[in-house]
Parts: C-alpha cells; structure tokens; sequence
C-alpha cells in the first residue's frame, strides 16, 4: 500500500497538477490538507473518475483536509474529539477514516502566526486533544498514522538555517514538546528519504528563491504507531511535484507499506 500526504495550497488550483500525480504516483491513499474550499465545491467527480472516493471536512477559505482512497474509505470521523475553537469555530482541521489495512488521520495543525500572538495558544491546545483523541488507535495492533502539515519542525536539522528562525513559531521548545507528547502515545516519526540534497524538507515558501535554494523546512509529517513503522518498506519526498509553474509550496511525502 502506498500512502502519501500532501498539502496542495488549494486543491482547486492544484487539480491537473493533482489527478496527473495521481495516476503517476500509483498512490492507494492520499491525505490532504489546505484544501481552500467548501465541501461542496469539492472535486469529488473528478477524483472518482481516477477510481478515488474522497471524504472531506472543509468550509472554504484557508483550512480544509481531506483523505482520498482507492482501498477502502469507512469509519469517517470529520473534526478533532475534544478539539480547541478559535475565536467562536471549530475549524476543519482533521478527518479520520479507515482504508483497507490501515486507519489514518489528515491534519493541518494551526500555524501559529507569532509566539505572542493568540493563535500560538491554541496551537498548542490543538495539538494536546490532537495527542488525546489518538491514543487508543496509536496502542492498538492495526497500522495507523497521524499524517499531515504540523507546521512544526521536530528538530534543528530540519530547516534550512536555525538562526532564520530566531524567535519564531514552528521550532520553538513548546511546540516540539507537543511533538514529543504525540509521539509518546506510541508513535514514532516516520522520516523519508530525500531525492536531493541532505535533509527531506517538506516546504519551500515561494518567496526569496527558496526552492531553488534548498532553504525549506520539514513540516509535512508522518507519525506512525508500530504496526505501522513496522510495515514501511520506503518513504521518500516527491519534490518534483514542487517545481514548475503552479505548484504547491508543499512536496508530498510518500510511504510504502508493506501490510
């Protein structure tokens, strides 16, 4: 089974781009996060088309995930049990399902904007009912994987310089230590291969030539319980799917299990 994750920056805009990686990518399921549209502007036909059924959590603007499966799609749960809102709303920020052998999570952690700023608070109470909410299917013996855009970067190796990031969110003790919590419930950080270069960066923001610069960040993560570490044969980052005209500023990280 191959599984990846992918945030598409607007699924919209990154459709040809999507169905076409797809059909290439022999993916079986396929997490999404930032899907930028409401569940009824979804391109579910299309995506059924490729043999993809989809179940998606989304209200429009800049939040929305998704898992697309051509395995299996059951036990969908949208939303995170327990989970923190901000400012008044539950944002569309997990969905859950089962697919064939595997139970998996798409996550789009808040960002967190700055450290002082609201937001950074409720990241880091997002991630505690994320750590919560995960814990029976983490211990138990059936693969599972918490797979997604954490917006956080586990240690300094993954980005590209730490003194770029002097004081500011995505690499702060606080928010490893989140990390840290969620790993204790019986996950381990499934860590790809990169194609180029030392490091598998995961995000390259468009700004400053920074793909073409390698000065990206791994924040595209892939937490597994032991029946599922245990079945990766391969993980790599796909960071041909982030060059070229409309791209996304996120790569997708694939995995290959063997269950």
């Amino acid at each position: 089974m191959r599984i990846a994750t992918w945030n598409v920056n607007s699924i919209t805009a990154r459709l040809p781009r999507l169905l076409a990686w797809l059909e290439s990518s022999g993916t079986d399921v396929l997490c999404v996060q930032e899907t930028k549209c409401t569940e009824e502007q979804f391109p579910a036909d299309a995506l059924r088309e490729l043999g993809y059924e989809s179940a998606v959590h989304a209200t429009g603007r800049w939040n929305g995930v998704a898992i697309l499966s051509r395995v299996g799609l059951d036990d969908v749960v949208k939303g995170l049990p327990g989970g923190p809102a901000y400012e008044g709303v539950q944002e569309p920020r997990a969905i859950s399902a089962t697919c064939g052998a595997a139970r998996v999570w798409s996550v789009y952690v808040p960002n967190g904007r700055e450290v002082a700023h609201d937001h950074y608070a409720y990241k880091l109470r997002w991630l505690e009912a994320l750590s919560e909410a995960v814990a029976e299917d983490a211990a138990g013996d059936r693969p599972f994987a918490v797979m997604g855009d954490y917006n956080i970067a586990p240690t300094d190796d993954d980005v590209w310089d730490t003194a770029a990031f002097e004081g500011l969110t995505h690499v702060t003790a606080p928010e490893r230590a989140a990390l840290a919590a969620l790993r204790e419930r019986g996950l381990s950080d499934v860590v790809p291969r990169p194609l180029k270069y030392d490091h598998p960066f995961t995000y390259w923001d468009y700004r400053q030539l920074c793909f073409p610069k390698n000065r990206g960040m791994r924040i595209d993560l892939v937490y597994g319980n032991a029946a599922f570490a245990g079945a990766v044969k391969d993980g790599y980052v796909d960071r041909e799917e982030r060059k070229g005209k409309g791209a996304s500023d996120h790569a997708p990280v694939v995995v290959d299990l063997d269950t």
